[in-house]
């Protein structure tokens, strides 16, 4: 039995709601940065293969150096909210030990609570920045649709001519001509490749992991704010408690003095 309640002591003290947001969170970013850098590498493919842009000179931006930064903010974003990830769980493990052992040898402090309503704060930025991303994610699924319906009008109407500019969505700048129709050979085979649809279905799950990277944020706010309202109302019970039983112990003084005063004057 003492193993036993040992074990259940344990899992007593586990955050749950934390490790629920906190798996939420890490499979949504692993799913936006591992789809979202396999979906750019398949966009330097097709745009070299299939409408043949060229890479400019190193001191250009152009749209092949945008995705290279758009791979290395994946690369931070992961690192990022990996380690956020867990200030998140040890803040739950703080906040579930500090309710739970209150009245024992670990006391709440005041950075204790600071440091959770900092957490607030900044889980309330994280959710708004994710909000952006999921909205900047779904541009690129929007465009990769419209190839994907122009693939599929072309293939079900025969004689229908279409064209699919670059220009349309920024990629290149308007002096440049990148332009692809439907009766060329090139756009039926982009049509065919397997880069246009594992392309779009990568931009697709990147877009819901960004998704559930908000999902997880809203979830971490509604933990963080009740652990932040149960430490404060803790720290005021133990304060009522510490009063009250001061004022007992000055009443059991003050009962001890009169008691020994009354049997010194019998005496």
């Amino acid at each position: 039995m003492g193993c036993f309640e040992c074990c259940i002591k344990c899992l007593g003290g586990i955050p749950y709601a934390s490790l629920i947001a906190t798996i939420l969170l890490y499979a949504g970013v692993a799913l936006f940065c591992g789809c979202g850098h396999e979906a750019l590498s398949g966009t330097v493919t097709i745009l070299q293969s299939y409408f043949e842009v060229v890479r400019g000179p190193l001191d250009t931006l152009d749209v092949f150096t945008m995705i290279d930064i758009f791979k290395y903010v994946i690369y931070g974003v992961a690192a990022a909210f990996f380690v956020y990830g867990i200030l998140l769980m040890v803040e739950g493990f703080f906040t579930t030990g500090a309710i739970r052992d209150l009245y024992g040898d670990f006391k709440i402090t005041t950075c204790g609570r600071c440091v959770s309503a900092w957490f607030i704060m900044l889980t309330y930025i994280f959710m708004l920045a994710w909000l952006g991303v999921t909205a900047f994610t779904s541009l690129p699924v929007f465009m990769y649709f419209n190839i994907w319906n122009m693939c599929q009008n072309t293939t079900a109407i025969e004689g229908v001519k279409m064209c699919l500019d670059l220009r349309q969505f920024g990629v290149v700048t308007i002096s440049e001509e990148k332009k692809l129709c439907t009766e060329t050979e090139k756009f039926l085979k982009m049509c065919d490749s397997n880069e246009l649809d594992l392309t779009f279905h990568l931009f697709v799950c990147a877009l819901a992991g960004a998704g559930a990277a908000v999902i997880a944020m809203v979830h971490y706010l509604m933990v963080l704010s009740a652990n932040w309202a149960y430490v404060k109302d803790a720290c005021r019970m133990q304060k009522y408690e510490d009063i009250k039983s001061k004022e007992e112990q000055e009443l059991h003084d003050i009962h001890s003095t009169r008691s020994k005063e009354r049997l010194n004057a019998y005496t």
